[in-house]
């Protein structure tokens, strides 16, 4: 039986930056970045205090356009005969896009009988925007309100 596949979902936001201030990922053999890819899914109101575990987050990523055609690359390109062990996907923040594409990149390799581990760097933590007047600070956007940073 093959080694299990790793999927990692995390949110740029939130990663440590190297010396020139890029935010430095998470180790793996693909690193999908999907911040510009696939709109945003955090501006649906009903969504914003729910994380892409929450399948009805899913249901709204999925639908955005772009996804499904991701998805599917994603589950060919780890069926692929030398597949990788380690696939990354990354979001603004880490809690709707990359979460929810993890979470249905999983149940779709599950399916197919591929033994897989997920893991989520940020999905549980606050909503992080950068502030248009200011993009040197961030907002936390909490349930309870917005804090500045």
């Amino acid at each position: 039986m093959p080694a299990p596949l790793k999927l990692t979902s995390f949110g740029f936001l939130h990663l440590p930056q190297d010396a020139a201030g890029h935010p430095v990922p998470p180790q793996a053999d693909r690193i999908e970045d999907v911040r510009d890819r696939l709109r945003d899914p955090a501006a649906a109101q009903h969504i914003l205090d729910l994380d892409g575990l929450n399948p009805h987050v899913q249901a709204v990523v999925l639908s955005t356009p772009g996804a499904r055609e991701l998805l599917d690359n994603l589950a060919d390109y780890a069926a692929l005969p030398a597949g990788p062990c380690h696939i990354a996907i990354g979001c603004a923040g880490g809690r709707h896009r990359a979460a929810s594409l993890t979470e249905l990149l999983a149940q779709e390799l599950r399916n197919c009988g591929r033994h897989v581990q997920v893991e989520h760097l940020h999905v549980h933590l606050p909503r992080v925007l950068a502030t248009p007047d200011r993009p040197d600070t961030t907002t936390v956007t909490t349930a309870v309100g917005e804090v500045n940073a």
